[in-house]
């Protein structure tokens, strides 16, 4: 039986309840209801439940969910979706800017960083925390400095916290041979795409074409899977984000940023429009704030100029200063400048948010990155290696701060080589044309998208 991931009406209301209540809904009348029908939970960690449910409790599901949209939200002035609004809230706006291009050097330390931080957390993504701390203490490996191996990991920890299975035959340190596929990596060849053939005034409804001719739907999770639904379905942005779609303020567009921030350089409100026309199909207010968030980071870092500090304080002058997601980044900068340990900063993080967030959720994965970043100090081994140590969506916020860090690291040469030569300058995709790429190619590529008007 084929049992789709995050689409099954049964499994996106729990989904859904969470989100209201975190968005400021009241969602506790309809979550009674579903209950008292015998609706089950939300999924865990797996994008569906294990068996389909009865006709009733599908179409009732289907019923709540448009319900729980109906319901006025209590954040909706502090957590607008749209541009003029967002920017309204935002004192420090940036000022647009024309800086020269990056050059492909850099471009090349920002995609192989990219690359390598996703490649790190791809072994152990989904798992707890506890998991991973012990998985890499067994192998000497902690505070974590290198590649996941399973050599030396005693059979009964591999048998209680088994590696992701997508991912370990590609990413334990015995396996690497090259860039596996990863959609960490899949979006940003599509936003090259994208660039190339609308230029950097695209809009939102072309993004939905280029997805539609080069993404395959079973590339998709989440939210983009859901949009993706939407859109076959007749639904036209920004409803595609809205339609039955809890997972619209995950990570999802936050993971699609950096191609915005590498053809900005010096113009992160350039790089955060961008990032808002893209992020908006897929996502609302914090969704999509992560990804503005990231793209004015990363614009400031491709300057070449400006140190760590710097970037994640221009990528927040783009975030409504009282949103949810603004207040988290904040305190994971914060605590990273307090404590010297950075388990010590994590325990903390997710004691603020993992008893309400999902593991995939914008808020506590960017405050997370934000706060690798800063205790890191830029630094390329510290920033991914804290990133990926602390849990939650690790390939993504490993890949995040690998980009960002590689940025500032300026050059291909200044990453250590235990982390681009198993890469061997080659990505696997299936998106486009891409299959089998040089980093030094995509750098060329991207570079061209960075000079063009």
């Amino acid at each position: 039986m084929l049992r789709l991931t995050w689409v099954q009406p049964e499994d996106l209301l729990g989904h859904e309840l969470r989100q209201a209540a975190q968005d400021g809904r009241e969602p506790k009348a309809i979550a009674a209801r579903w209950r008292a029908a015998g609706g089950p939970e939300a999924p865990t960690t797996a994008g569906a439940s294990p068996a389909p449910v009865s006709r009733y409790l599908r179409q009732l599901a289907e019923d709540l969910l448009d319900e729980l949209a109906d319901l006025p939200s209590a954040l909706a002035e502090d957590e607008p979706t749209g541009l003029a609004e967002i920017r309204a809230l935002c004192p420090e706006w940036p000022q647009p800017a024309h800086a020269s291009a990056a050059p492909p050097e850099r471009l090349e330390a920002a995609w192989l960083g990219r690359a390598a931080g996703c490649l790190l957390g791809k072994p152990v993504e989904k798992l707890p925390l506890d998991a991973i701390r012990r998985l890499a203490r067994s192998t000497g490996n902690w505070p974590l400095c290198t590649w996941f191996t399973e050599r030396g990991v005693p059979a009964e920890l591999l048998a209680a916290h088994p590696w992701n299975r997508r991912s370990a035959t590609t990413s334990l340190a015995e396996n690497i041979d090259g860039m596996p596929e990863d959609d960490d990596l899949n979006y940003p060849l599509l936003n090259l795409i994208l660039l190339r053939r609308y230029g950097k005034s695209f809009t939102t409804t072309d993004v939905a074409r280029t997805w539609l001719d080069e993404l395959p739907a079973g590339r998709t999770f989440t939210a983009e899977r859901v949009a993706y639904r939407n859109l076959l379905s007749g639904l036209e942005p920004p409803h595609t984000a809205r339609h039955r779609n809890p997972f619209r303020e995950w990570i999802g567009a936050l993971i699609r940023a950096d191609v915005h921030g590498w053809t900005n350089p010096g113009d992160p409100a350039a790089a955060a429009g961008q990032a808002h026309r893209d992020a908006t199909l897929t996502h609302t207010a914090n969704g999509v704030y992560a990804a503005m968030f990231a793209a004015a980071a990363t614009a400031t870092a491709a300057t070449g100029t400006a140190d760590v500090h710097t970037c994640l304080r221009t990528g927040l002058t783009v975030v409504p200063p009282r949103s949810r997601l603004a207040r988290a980044v904040r305190r994971g900068i914060e605590l990273a400048h307090e404590h010297t340990d950075f388990d010590t900063v994590v325990d903390a993080l997710h004691a603020a948010h993992a008893g309400t967030h999902h593991w995939v959720h914008a808020v506590p994965n960017t405050a997370l990155i934000a706060a690798a970043l800063t205790h890191a100090n830029g630094d390329f081994t510290g920033s991914v290696c804290r990133a990926v140590s602390g849990g939650w969506d690790t390939d993504s916020n490993g890949a995040t701060a690998g980009g960002i860090a590689g940025l500032l690291a300026g050059h291909p040469a200044a990453l250590p080589d235990r982390w681009t030569a198993p890469l061997k300058n080659r990505l696997s995709t299936s998106v486009g044309d891409f299959d089998g790429v040089g980093f030094d190619t995509l750098a060329h590529l991207t570079h061209r998208e960075t000079r063009r008007s």
